[in-house]
């Protein structure tokens, strides 16, 4: 009766999922074959060199410094790598922790729904009057809303759909515009803001996506204030 060596059987199987499965290389496995590259190149300048004329000390220390400034660099680039990394896996699961909560982003969009709209306004500076006229569906101007004296800062904002004429705005997707003033002149840093909820997060190349339910897209930086 004959006995299988299992250890040489499993020798070309191991062999033959290592080279289908190549080990990933690794930021100290980069450094170090930079490091082996210097040292293979001048051991060969050495044993080469002229007897009588042999290299300078100061040219081998030269040649040490820049070894040391590419290395440095490469583990520098290393680094931010890892944190980049690191950021973005943040940013993921930050992005996650807003789906189905609310939040003012740039735009000039009220949906009116059951009577009441919510939306925003982003004042770089302090202002002595804000004004906000909101416009139906079709473009007519149906409310205006005097805030008076603003201090600089995000505010979120509540319409009760009363128009101008007392009647109640009917549900639908309405318009609005800002005008800030200080000292008489119109500031050109009065940001509109509309309200949405968040209804799920992407990921992929182009970063973290907050999906509206209308479809559109925001990112971190979009987002003025929570709700």
């Amino acid at each position: 009766m004959s006995i299988t060596n299992t250890a040489a059987a499993a020798g070309p199987s191991e062999a033959l999922l290592n080279s289908v499965n190549p080990k990933k290389a690794t930021a100290t496995d980069s450094v170090t074959a930079e490091q082996d590259k210097f040292m293979t190149l001048l051991v060969t300048q050495l044993k080469n060199q002229d007897p009588m004329n042999p290299l300078d000390n100061a040219a081998v220390t030269s040649q040490f410094a820049q070894l040391s400034t590419v290395t440095g660099v490469n583990k520098l680039n290393d680094t931010l790598e890892s944190l980049k990394a690191s950021y973005k896996s943040s940013e993921s699961l930050q992005a996650t922790s807003l789906i189905n909560h609310g939040v003012l982003s740039a735009g000039k969009t009220i949906n009116v729904s059951e009577g009441k709209g919510i939306y925003g306004i982003d004042l770089a500076t302090a202002a002595d009057s804000v004004d906000v006229q909101i416009f139906s569906p079709a473009g007519k101007l149906v409310k205006t809303v005097s805030l008076g004296a603003s201090e600089a800062g995000t505010a979120p904002l509540a319409w009760d759909g009363k128009m101008d004429d007392g009647a109640t705005a009917p549900d639908g997707k309405y318009s609005f515009s800002v005008t800030a003033k200080r000292g008489g002149e119109a500031l050109k840093d009065a940001t509109a803001l509309s309200f949405n909820v968040i209804q799920s997060v992407s990921t992929g190349s182009a970063g973290v996506k907050l999906n509206l339910p209308t479809g559109a897209q925001l990112t971190m930086d979009d987002i003025k204030q929570i709700l």
